[in-house]
C-alpha cells in the first residue's frame, strides 16, 4: 500500500509540474503573439480591408496620416462611428439635431481630405455622451453585423488596455470594449445567428489590430506619416465646431468666417499634435495579431 501511495504521489507531482511548464509556455507564447510586430510594416500594407471603429465624429483624427497612407497604397478603408456627436458643444444656440448634422458634415469633409468618400462612412446613430448606457447587446449586434458584412483584415479602435484597463472618457471607454466584444462575437456562428440565417453573412475572424489612444509604453508600432502630415492637418481643420471658438459660438463650416488669426492658430495646433521622432512625423499604435481573447492581457506577475 505504501509503495502505491508513493507512486501515486510522484505521478501527481509530475503531472502538476508538466502542467505548470505547459501553462507557462502557453502564457509566454500568447504574450509574444499579443505584442508581436506586423510581418510587414504598416507602410507596406496593400490590398487589406480596414475598419476603424470610433465613438464620435473626429475620433479617427489620431490616425488620419496612417489612413491617408493606407488609402493611397490601395487598401480599402471604412470608418464606423458609434454616436452622432450631438452633445459636444458649449454654444447655447445649437440643439442636438443641429449639432448632429454639423458633425456629420465635418466628418465627411475630413474624410475627403484623406481620400475617403461618403460610402466608406457608417454611423450607428447613438447619442453622444450616453454610449455606456446604450443597450449593450444591441450595440454589439450592430458592430458584429458590419464586421461580418465588411470582413475586415484589420480593426482599428481605441485601446482597451494591455494587462490592465486603460482609462478613457465615457464614450471612448465604451467604444473600446464594445469593439473588442464585437470582434470576439463575430467569429462565432451561433452568436447573432440572424445575420447568418437571414442576411446570408458568415462568421468572420479579424486577424490583425491597430489600437490607438492607449498607454505610450504599450505602443509597439510606429508609422511614418511624413508624406501625409499635411493631409492630417487639412483633415483636422474641418472639425471647426470642436477645435475653434466654434465650440462656444458656431459661425459655420468656413474657418475664414471666424476671428482673425484663428485659422492660423487652428492649423498650428493640429501640427503640434503630430509626434516627431528622428525628424519624421509619426503615428503610434499598439499592434496585436491573433485571437481577440489575448488582445488585452499578458501573463500576470
Amino acid at each position: 500500500m505504501r509503495k502505491i501511495l508513493i507512486f501515486m504521489y510522484n505521478l501527481n507531482f509530475n503531472l502538476m509540474k508538466t502542467t505548470r511548464v505547459l501553462l507557462f509556455g502557453y502564457l509566454i507564447f500568447t504574450s509574444l503573439i499579443g505584442f508581436a510586430q506586423p510581418k510587414e510594416t504598416v507602410e507596406n500594407w496593400k490590398g487589406k480591408r480596414i475598419l476603424l471603429i470610433g465613438a464620435h465624429p473626429d475620433d479617427d483624427h489620431q490616425s488620419h496620416g496612417t489612413l491617408a497612407m493606407l488609402n493611397k497604397n490601395g487598401n480599402e478603408i471604412y470608418i464606423l462611428t458609434m454616436s452622432t456627436g450631438n452633445v459636444g458643444t458649449k454654444d447655447p444656440n445649437l440643439g442636438k439635431d443641429d449639432l448632429a448634422k454639423i458633425r456629420r458634415i465635418e466628418q465627411l469633409d475630413a474624410m475627403k481630405q484623406i481620400g475617403l468618400s461618403e460610402d466608406r462612412y457608417i454611423n450607428l446613430g447613438y447619442d453622444d455622451g450616453r454610449l455606456e448606457f446604450a443597450n449593450k447587446e444591441e450595440a454589439i449586434g450592430k458592430l458584429v453585423y458590419y464586421i461580418r458584412k465588411l470582413k475586415p483584415d484589420v480593426l482599428m479602435a481605441f485601446d482597451p488596455g494591455y494587462n490592465y484597463q486603460v482609462w478613457h472618457k465615457s464614450d471612448h471607454r465604451a467604444a473600446a470594449y464594445l469593439a473588442a466584444d464585437a470582434v470576439r462575437a463575430a467569429e462565432w456562428p451561433l452568436m447573432y445567428e440572424g445575420h447568418i440565417i437571414q442576411d446570408k453573412l458568415e462568421a468572420h475572424v479579424i486577424p490583425e489590430f491597430l489600437f490607438y489612444g492607449g498607454n505610450v509604453s504599450d505602443k509597439n508600432t510606429t508609422v511614418d506619416i511624413t508624406d501625409f502630415a499635411e493631409q492630417r492637418v487639412n483633415a483636422g481643420s474641418k472639425y471647426v465646431s470642436q477645435w475653434t471658438s466654434g465650440w462656444n459660438n458656431y459661425l459655420g463650416h468656413d474657418i475664414d468666417k471666424y476671428p482673425t488669426a484663428e485659422k492660423e492658430k487652428l492649423f498650428n495646433n493640429i501640427r503640434k499634435r503630430i509626434k516627431v521622432i528622428d525628424g519624421k512625423s509619426v503615428e503610434r499604435f499598439r499592434y496585436h495579431q491573433g485571437a481577440p481573447d489575448s488582445m488585452g492581457h499578458a501573463p500576470r506577475d
